[in-house]
């Protein structure tokens, strides 16, 4: 089972791969993860994404789908996978397309988690305010302001995908403003499972 989910910050997407992986026994692939391993294990695509790290840039596509690339053949993947952070725009998820094909897989899923901004925003607050009343910290970019502005970049860079999935057919939606049971139920319908 290969998957992507979409949607923007505060969907529910970590909850729901969470709970893939443990039904499915898949991996979930987190993109600055993979990158910090191949860094770590000094492959070549590894090399050359340090080379970029340490120069204070951002790596580029090309790179980025290597790295995915060498991840996926590993046995952990043999299962199937869900894509975390990645990709990200159009052109990722046309070389992501690219490189599925080589190796004779495709996508089984995109699922994309609907859902209201300005009561994401409410979960957002309610979350910090949860953190600090249960004694914890909450993350740096858990306030209004960095929360929009992380909005605002998904719209910009990410939301597209929507429609290139949706022209592919691969794209399937779910109201991500039901509870986790709910949506997790609606995608396991989806997945046929």
């Amino acid at each position: 089972m290969r998957l992507i989910l979409l949607g923007p910050p505060g969907a529910g997407k970590g909850t729901q791969a969470t709970r893939l992986v443990e039904k499915h026994g898949i991996v979930q692939l987190s993109t600055g993860d993979m990158l910090r391993a191949a860094v770590k294990a000094g492959t070549d695509v590894g090399l050359k994404a340090k080379a970029v790290m340490e120069s204070g840039g951002l790596v580029s596509d090309d790179i980025v789908i290597g790295v995915v690339s060498d991840r996926i053949d590993e046995k952990d993947c043999q299962k199937g996978f869900i894509l975390d952070g990645f990709p990200r725009t159009v052109p990722q998820a046309e070389a992501l397309t690219k490189m599925l094909a080589s190796k004779s897989l495709k996508l089984d899923a995109v699922i994309e988690l609907i859902v209201d901004v300005d009561a994401l925003v409410a979960r957002m607050e309610n979350r910090v305010a949860e953190t600090i009343a249960a004694g914890g910290t909450p993350r740096a970019d858990d306030n209004p302001e960095s929360f929009r502005k992380r909005l605002g970049e998904y719209q910009e860079k990410t939301a597209p995908l929507s429609g290139y999935y949706a022209s592919t057919g691969e794209l399937k939606t779910v109201d991500g403003m039901k509870s986790i049971d709910e949506v997790t139920a609606a995608i396991g319908a989806i997945l046929g499972a």
